[in-house]
């Protein structure tokens, strides 16, 4: 199926994307490599404001996929003009806690 399917589908909400991200049946996309793929999932995380748990599991898999910390910071400064400022200030605790980096310390 190539992305000009995939795209009709998500557009008429075909059921075989009804269980992505849940426990259902798990579509992944084909042409991100694992690390632009954990990314851009850290930056949907931000976008929805997710929480601590979900923090350090997507910045795990960025790390796991070859992500350095200073590229998750600049995912952080990246999505500042869509999310805004207050939602990326409110998100750097948590992901610096997942990174392991002491936020009492600074």
């Amino acid at each position: 199926m190539d992305y000009a399917e995939r795209l009709r589908r998500l557009v008429i909400h075909d059921a075989c994307f009804a269980g992505a991200g849940t426990s259902g049946t798990q579509v992944e996309p084909r042409d991100l490599d694992p690390k632009t793929l954990a990314l851009v999932r850290l930056a949907a995380l931000v976008a929805v404001g997710g929480a601590v748990p979900s923090y350090g599991a997507h910045a795990d898999a960025a790390v796991n996929a070859g992500a350095t910390a200073a590229e998750i910071v600049d995912v952080l400064v990246g999505v500042i003009p869509v999310v805004g400022l207050p939602a990326v200030v409110a998100t750097a605790p948590k992901l610096a806690l997942a990174l392991g980096y002491d936020t009492d310390e600074a």
